[in-house]
Formats: C-alpha cells, sequence, structure tokens
C-alpha cells in the first residue's frame, strides 16, 4: 500500500498506540539492565535475541533472504542508522541522564524525520506538520514536568540522545528509499541480524561481554522483554506503520509514549495522574490532531472557510 504522509487511518493509529507502548517499556527495561551491563553489550543481546526470535517466524512463512552484499546492503544501513547508533547512543546517554529525561528527548524524532525527509526532497515541509509536531513536543515537556531539567554534567547525555533522534530520521529516509517493497517481517529480521553481526564486534573490541559476570534473574528478564517486546515485535509494528503511512507519521510515536507510559503507570501500578499530566496528554493530543489534519478540513468545510494550499 503507497505510504499517505498527509493522513493516518484508523489502523496505524492503533498500530502507533501499541508501538508507544512496546517502545515506551525500553526505557524501563535498560534502566534494568543498565545496573548490571556495559551498554554496548545490552545492545548486543537485544538486538541478537530479537532476531533469534523472529527467525524461525521467517523461516516458517518461507520469506526469501536477501542474495549478495547488494542484497544485504540496505538492511546493513538501515540496522546501523535504526539500531545500532541509537540504541548504542540512548543507552550510553542513561548513564548520565534520567529515563524520563531521556524520553523526552526521543520526542524530537519526529523534527529530526520532517527535517531529513524535505532536504531529501522526500515528503513536503508542511507548516501545520511543522507546528504540530513543536506543539506535541510542547506537551511531552509538560507531561513530564520536573525530569525536564538537568543539571551540569549532564549535557553529554543530552547531546547523545538528541543524536539517536536525528539517527532515527536518517533510517526512516533510507527504509523508505530502498526497503519500501519489503515486508515487515523480513525488514525488521533482517535489520536485526545485521545489526547483530556490527554489534558483536563493537562489543567484543569495547567491552568483551565474555569476560563479565552472569547478571541476575531480574536483569535477564529485562533483557527478554527489551528483545521480545521492545525490539522484535516493535519492528514488526513500526515498518508495517512506515510502509502504509510514512516515515514522518511513523515517527509521531515518540511523542506518544511519554502519554502510554502515564497511563500504564495509573492502570498497571495505582499510580495518581496529576493536572499537570492530564494537560500535558490534552496538548499532544491535540497536536497529533494538528498534524492529521483532518479536522482542520472538517471545520473549513463545517464553517465554510476558503481552503487555501499548504504552504511548502
Amino acid at each position: 500500500m503507497a505510504a499517505n504522509d498527509n493522513r493516518i487511518d484508523a489502523r496505524d493509529w492503533s498500530l502507533l498506540g501499541l508501538l508507544s507502548i512496546l517502545w515506551g517499556g525500553s526505557f524501563f527495561f535498560n534502566g534494568v539492565v543498565l545496573r548490571e551491563l556495559p551498554p554496548f553489550t545490552l545492545v548486543l543481546l537485544r538486538v541478537l535475541l530479537a532476531a533469534m526470535i523472529l527467525l524461525p517466524a521467517l523461516c516458517a512463512q518461507r520469506l526469501p533472504f536477501p542474495k549478495g552484499w547488494m542484497g544485504w546492503r540496505p538492511f546493513f544501513l538501515v540496522a546501523l542508522f535504526n539500531n545500532v547508533l541509537p540504541f548504542s547512543l540512548i543507552v550510553t546517554g542513561q548513564m548520565y541522564i534520567p529515563s524520563g529525561l531521556a524520553s523526552i528527548l526521543n520526542a524530537t524524532t519526529p523534527l529530526f524525520t520532517v527535517a531529513v525527509m524535505a532536504a531529501a526532497g522526500e515528503e513536503k515541509l508542511i507548516i501545520r506538520r511543522v507546528a504540530g509536531v513543536i506543539t506535541g513536543l510542547v506537551g511531552v515537556v509538560i507531561l513530564r514536568g520536573s525530569g525536564v531539567g538537568f543539571a551540569s554534567g549532564q549535557g553529554l547525555g543530552v547531546l547523545l540522545c538528541l543524536a539517536a533522534a536525528l539517527s532515527y530520521g536518517i533510517s526512516a529516509l533510507i527504509a523508505r528509499r530502498a526497503l519500501s517493497d519489503s515486508p515487515p517481517l523480513s525488514t525488521a529480521t533482517f535489520q536485526l541480524m545485521a545489526s547483530s553481526l556490527m554489534m558483536t564486534v563493537v562489543a567484543g573490541i569495547f567491552e568483551r561481554p565474555w569476560q563479565l559476570p552472569m547478571p541476575d534473574t531480574v536483569t535477564w528478564f529485562a533483557v527478554l522483554g527489551l528483545a521480545g517486546l521492545s525490539t522484535a515485535l516493535a519492528y514488526i509494528v513500526f515498518f508495517q506503520v512506515l510502509r502504509r503511512s510514512g516515515a514522518t507519521n511513523v515517527m509521531l510515536v515518540t511523542l506518544l509514549v511519554p502519554v502510554t507510559a502515564i497511563l500504564l503507570g495509573s492502570l498497571v501500578l495505582g499510580e495518581q495522574i496529576s493536572p499537570r499530566e492530564i494537560a500535558g496528554a490534552l496538548v499532544i493530543g491535540s497536536a497529533l490532531l494538528l498534524i492529521d489534519g483532518r479536522v482542520l478540513k472538517f471545520l473549513e468545510r463545517l464553517f465554510g472557510f476558503p481552503r487555501r494550499r499548504e504552504p511548502t
């Protein structure tokens, strides 16, 4: 199905909601695992176990493997910018800044994606979309409240997380151009296999995982959650939405992640939702409606406003 970058249908909104839950859990899992394992080893376990989870499903559906280096090259490129670089940058950044601040910085991904897509000539720089993303980012800041500020010495962590957001935007461009015809399961599995190979080299050089002490049971459960839910299943959903609704729209999930984290805390852990968090969620919801555009078109028709061409 051809990507439609101006609006998202109900199915893809529901998939974005699911994806926000899956990726929202990654910040929690990272925080647990980093207590016992260094960052590159964490990323290696994440992508390697996720690839092992998806490989049987790929074989069961008899999906073909890429042929030769030219067949594998786009998967290695996507793996570099979608897994290896951002995962490593985020987990390293979380060693300097709290998970809440890391999730806020991750929410800048749609801004970088809009800029990358416009610079590459893939998508128009629609003012409505830019304004919606900025509004959504403001909503995330309101939602997180006290988690916004960062102390001296945390600047490196902030820069690392922003670099990860830029990397995600570049990966979306590569995936759109090179892998638009690849089934979501194939794309997810092959990029994770490529990531596993690269991270084996990186972790082997810098951290020598085979010399580390064995983590405890809680850490292993967090690793499995990170690999199975926040990576294997999440990337099948991610590439499905990318194919159907486009790169900028799929990256809107980073605005939803803090909202779902708050809701899960309330529903699962019984945490209280504050008025500030409600206000932030409403601002994010308004931003998503602005980006989607259908509400504005409905109001134009309802009140008889003349239709204007969106500036580029």
